[in-house]
């Protein structure tokens, strides 16, 4: 079979099992098989596949067609321009994400201060390690924790931290929110708490893709009873090991904003809601009082 008509009835199996992304999903299962570039589907159409790459190919656009989301049959996914290991062990990095690694960025110069000061940040539930992984690439100095109730997510943060060349940088450590770093030594010593939390109410559910309630793990992202459960444990917390003036960035839910901005408020100033590129409020920041 040549390529194009795989491509082109791989496609037809996706769209028919109403896949979203579908053309994206049946090119990137190609290239992950074939272990080529985008560029190559095109250049070379009319390369004859042999039986066992066809048979394989239609394998993999079953599995997507199940539900299973591409990332976890390729494995990859990338966020902020590095390569991430991912599995059904932790939450697959969005790009909307990315504007939490950009609000510390923009503070940071807002600030006035150097790139290449020796910041210290922790990063609350860290999945893959996309966040504290991104902000270490960018900030030389920075001295980076991030925590994780899941000791298998942990895992896998390490092994991208390894694969990335940063193992040296950032020191995981298996725990609830901040509970690993409240002790003598950490407190009013952070000048970054930074997370994407799990913020899905157990009413929404129903409105939740297929691929993330069927696969990717809930203690990621939700099912909880509110939504915002989370941050009124977290931000108590975050004031405890913030140094006076250190920030607190978080992540939210398309309709998370008042209940989250409601929980800001005794020692806390100069509370931010910034926007994804959709307009919609992605990002909270608040200013510990000092």
């Amino acid at each position: 079979m040549q390529l194009r008509v795989a491509l082109r009835t791989g496609l037809k199996n996706l769209v028919e099992h109403h896949v979203p992304s579908a053309d994206l999903a049946a090119e990137l299962l190609l290239m992950y098989l074939l272990n080529r570039e985008r560029a190559f589907l095109y250049t070379h159409p009319d390369l004859d596949l042999s039986d066992e790459e066809v048979h394989s190919y239609f394998q993999l656009i079953a599995e997507r067609a199940s539900g299973r989301p591409t990332q976890y049959i390729t494995g990859h996914q990338e966020f902020w321009g590095l390569d991430f290991e991912v599995n059904p062990a932790v939450l697959i990095p969005r790009p909307e994400t990315e504007h939490v690694v950009e609000t510390v960025l923009e503070l940071i110069s807002e600030q006035r201060l150097a790139r290449n000061g020796s910041y210290r940040i922790v990063d609350v539930g860290t999945g893959s390690g996309c966040i504290a992984l991104a902000l270490a690439s960018e900030l030389p100095q920075a001295s980076l924790f991030a925590t994780d109730i899941s000791a298998a997510a942990l895992e896998v943060a390490a092994r991208n931290a390894a694969r990335l060349g940063m193992d040296k940088r950032v020191e995981f450590i298996e725990g609830d929110l901040l509970a690993p770093v409240l002790n003598p030594e950490f407190l009013g010593r952070f000048d970054f708490v930074v997370s994407n939390p799990p913020y899905v109410a157990r009413a929404e559910l129903e409105y939740v893709q297929r691929e993330v309630r069927d696969f990717e793990p809930r203690i990621a992202w939700g099912d909880l009873a509110q939504g915002e459960e989370i941050y009124g444990r977290l931000f108590p917390q975050a004031l405890q090991v913030l140094k006076p003036g250190g920030h607190a960035v978080v992540e939210i839910g398309y309709n998370k904003k008042e209940a989250v901005l409601r929980l800001l408020n005794e020692g806390w100033t100069e509370t931010q809601v910034r926007p994804d590129l959709a307009g919609i409020p992605r990002v909270v920041t608040a200013r510990k009082n000092g």
